[in-house]
């Protein structure tokens, strides 16, 4: 398989809504008397270590990673909820960390995220209208009751919360998980977005709930033309939902291309192991085929030199203890960060 040098950013087109380039987000961690008498050196964790990606307008988007990947981290420092380290983040052309207060609010109208937990993203002391209201007063997009009240009904409306009445004076404890990550949605589409950074949005619910939230993404999607990063752990939601994925470990992306290349031919070793795990519902299927990973994922303050997954990988070998692979295009629009390929 030839190798060719990433000669520019992965799926880089005129269409192009996101673009994070060269990004990192540490944090400082704060050590013990003891240590800092004997070390003068700062100890970070490397939660996004040299990240770079490009998202299309209309596109499916999906960063795939164990917990602790830093996947979370990322998308948060997207809609600048973290501070970044270093690196550029673009929206529609527009240098996103560069905003200042008043042009950073029309940014967070145009990208909205919607988070893991729902029942913890309501404010258990407001109403659904009350939920979706501030976001309709905090942009100013109704100025008088009545069309404050036609859009919070109409929102509703969209995310199939039907009859709006029956929905509207609820409180956040009185809905099912499904429905409160509903109104999660709506009060992020009542903004009619073109970016909404979905962070594991259908993981804390009920399994025969999660393919009706998935579903109404995709038709949320169509209907009002919207672009996804959706963040994951699970590759066969990933897989369901993506146009495209990027696979990340321990802080850095490790493979990228379009879903089926990631699905059907996965060519980085953890990607590889991933893919060996997913449940498949067919009994047929050889499980001694499944690729166990041993040992443990490193910490994020002591990364191993050379490339990180290689104190895990079955195939790891001298060079990749003490080299650190760069991104290749490995394929047309497959890319891939291994020394073993």
């Amino acid at each position: 398989m030839s190798l060719v040098m990433q000669s520019s950013q992965p799926g880089s087109n005129s269409e192009r809504l996101l673009q994070v380039k060269d990004l990192k987000v540490y944090f400082s961690v704060e050590t013990g008397f003891f240590a800092k008498l004997f070390s003068k050196a700062s100890t970070y964790v490397r939660a996004v270590d040299n990240v770079s990606f490009g998202v299309d307008k209309g596109e499916i988007f999906s960063l795939a990673g164990e917990s602790g990947c830093g996947k979370t981290t990322l998308g948060m420092s997207i809609m600048r909820l973290v501070e970044v380290t270093s690196g550029k983040i673009y929206f529609n052309g527009t240098d996103v960390l560069s905003l200042n207060r008043k042009n950073l609010k029309k940014f967070r109208r145009d990208a909205q995220m919607i988070f893991q937990d729902p029942y913890e993203a309501l404010p258990p002391h407001l109403t659904v209208f009350d939920i979706i209201g501030e976001s309709i007063d905090v942009h100013k997009l109704a100025s008088t009751y009545d069309e404050k009240m036609d859009l919070v009904y109409k929102v509703l409306e969209d995310v199939r919360l039907i009859p709006a009445e029956r929905f509207i004076d609820a409180y956040s404890h009185q809905l099912s998980g499904g429905q409160r990550q509903r109104v999660a949605i709506a009060s992020a589409l009542v903004l009619k977005p073109k970016l909404i950074v979905a962070d594991e949005p259908v993981s804390m619910l009920d399994v025969s709930v999660r393919s009706e939230i998935l579903n109404l993404m995709l038709e949320l999607r169509e209907q009002f033309k919207l672009t996804y990063l959706f963040i994951t752990h699970d590759l066969a939601v990933a897989r369901y939902l993506s146009d495209r994925i990027a696979i990340m470990y321990l802080g850095k992306i490790v493979e990228m291309g379009r879903t089926k290349g990631i699905i059907e031919t996965p060519l980085h070793p953890y990607t590889k192991a991933l893919m060996s795990v997913v449940p498949v519902p067919d009994p047929f299927i050889d499980r001694e085929k499944r690729i166990i990973l041993s040992g443990e994922v490193p910490s994020a303050t002591n990364i191993p030199s050379g490339c990180r997954f290689h104190t895990r990988c079955p195939l790891a070998k001298e060079n990749c203890r003490k080299m650190e692979p760069e991104m290749v295009e490995a394929e047309p629009g497959h890319y891939v960060a291994c020394w073993c390929i």
